[in-house]
């Protein structure tokens, strides 16, 4: 009798292995890339050598010897110098118009415009430039100084059409009401008075540092005036001073022991040496006066001058402040410390086996500081109460004394290795290290910008 049964016939399940190594390869790789995007990255930086300046900014007071010239005359006056110019004694400084004809006289001429030299349009320049870095819109007082400044200068510059129309007056019969008044002493001329002019360096307040309270008398041509109205000053001096607050006695005491200090002035980039010396007054205020034998006639109208003190320029290697770490070591006396095969530095360890029997193997540890007999040992091969054994000797040293170190992690060889630095100076960014020390670092040196991400001995992948 025939079957109906039906058999299903069932191929035989063949294995692609090619498939599967490269499923096994792809999976790899995307754990890697995705490792790799969502770890920190090691930045390196490369050092080398460079300076940083240890340099500081005040806001000084300028003290002069200087002589207020009050008027002789009431009336409009005209000056004939520009400021700065030095004056001799008995030269014509500025005149006296009892009755204001000269100003008719001289609009009715119509000089037409002045064109202004080179130099003076750069001191023009430096005006406004000197405004617009000191401008404080909380003193908006100082707008209006400016403004009289300004126009001060530039009716001083057309000086000399001025006086040729005084001489036209003369010739004319004009000029009975003008006196001619000149100068009492010899010295650079500055038209504006501020009541600092008799101001010593034993005299002054943390008050006189006020700038917002500040006030300056500028007296320009055509001005009205009255008799004894001061009406300028002039500066009789070449030595003169520049007085400063400090922040502190420990300040202070620092330049004093200088002696000599090197002063940049912020406005011209100028630079002069100028002698230090301090006083504290009853309230603890610290004041440095520096004093120039130089240079007083470039800053003559000047009242608050901003310098820089040149205290330092380190040189050494140059290290970012994100690469410099602290690191924990052990110390032991440099007679526990040995040499092993290869020349490589370690440690005798002490070590005992199942059956109870002590022995010692080496240890490699190289130092990675020195001092007073002692080496700094990295902690990562050893551990407290780890008992060291002095070669050839039976003596034994326990460890348990730590020290930090301040540091940075070299990467020349692929992994991080922790090397010491000496800082002689730190900045905001960066610090400069001694290129000179010990188990430390070289130029051209490769070390982690950022310490904080990383772990000693740390393989680096590019």
């Amino acid at each position: 009798m025939a079957s109906n049964k039906v058999t299903k016939y069932r191929r035989p399940l063949n294995i692609n292995v090619g498939l599967i190594i490269f499923a096994v390869i792809l999976i790899y790789t995307l754990i890697s890339v995705f490792t790799y995007a969502t770890s920190e990255k090691v930045v390196g930086y490369e050092v080398k050598t460079g300076s940083l300046s240890a340099n500081r900014v005040y806001h000084g007071i300028a003290l002069r010897s200087e002589h207020i010239v009050q008027s002789e005359y009431s009336g409009y006056i005209n000056f004939y110098s520009e400021e700065g110019d030095r004056l001799g004694k008995g030269n014509l400084a500025y005149t006296i118009d009892e009755s204001g004809q000269i100003i008719d006289y001289i609009n009715a001429q119509n000089t037409g415009d002045v064109t202004f030299s080179k130099s003076e349009l750069a001191e023009l320049r430096g005006e406004i430039t000197s405004f617009t870095s000191d401008f404080d819109a909380r003193s908006f007082g100082g707008v209006y100084d400016f403004r009289s400044t300004i126009m001060s200068k530039t009716q001083n510059l057309s000086s000399s059409s001025i006086l040729e129309s005084i001489r036209n007056m003369d010739t004319s019969g004009l000029s009975a009401s003008i006196h001619y008044c000149y100068a009492p002493v010899t010295g650079d001329v500055v038209y504006a008075t501020d009541g600092y002019e008799d101001k010593t360096f034993e005299g002054l307040s943390i008050a006189d540092f006020d700038r917002a309270a500040y006030e300056k008398n500028q007296i320009g041509n055509g001005q009205l005036v009255s008799q004894g109205d001061p009406v300028c000053r002039i500066s009789t001096d070449e030595n003169w001073s520049i007085v400063f607050l400090a922040e502190g006695q420990e300040e202070a005491d620092e330049l004093v022991e200088m002696d000599y200090v090197r002063v940049r002035f912020l406005k011209n980039q100028d630079e002069s040496w100028a002698k230090v010396r301090s006083r504290t007054d009853e309230q603890g205020n610290v004041f440095v006066s520096l004093s120039f034998t130089n240079s007083m006639v470039t800053f003559c109208a000047d009242r608050f001058i901003d310098i820089e003190l040149i205290t330092s320029d380190r040189q050494g290697l140059k290290v970012p402040n994100t690469a410099i770490i602290e690191s924990y070591f052990f110390l032991v006396p440099e007679e526990f410390v040995t040499t092993g095969r290869g020349g490589v530095m370690g440690v005798l360890k002490q070590t005992y086996a199942e059956d109870g029997s002590m022995s010692t193997s080496f240890i490699s540890a190289p130092p990675y500081s020195e001092a007073e007999g002692e080496y700094y040992l990295d902690e990562s091969v050893l551990k407290a109460g780890d008992v060291l054994v002095k070669p050839d000797s039976t003596d034994t040293y326990t460890l348990s004394r730590q020290d930090k170190l301040v540091g940075v992690y070299n990467i020349n060889k692929g992994y991080a290795d922790f090397r010491i630095i000496d800082i002689l100076y730190s900045g905001d960014e960066y610090s400069i290290v001694d290129p000179n020390t010990t188990y430390g670092l070289s130029e051209y040196d490769y070390i982690v910008l950022d310490a904080q991400n990383i772990s000693p001995d740390q393989f680096i992948y590019e």
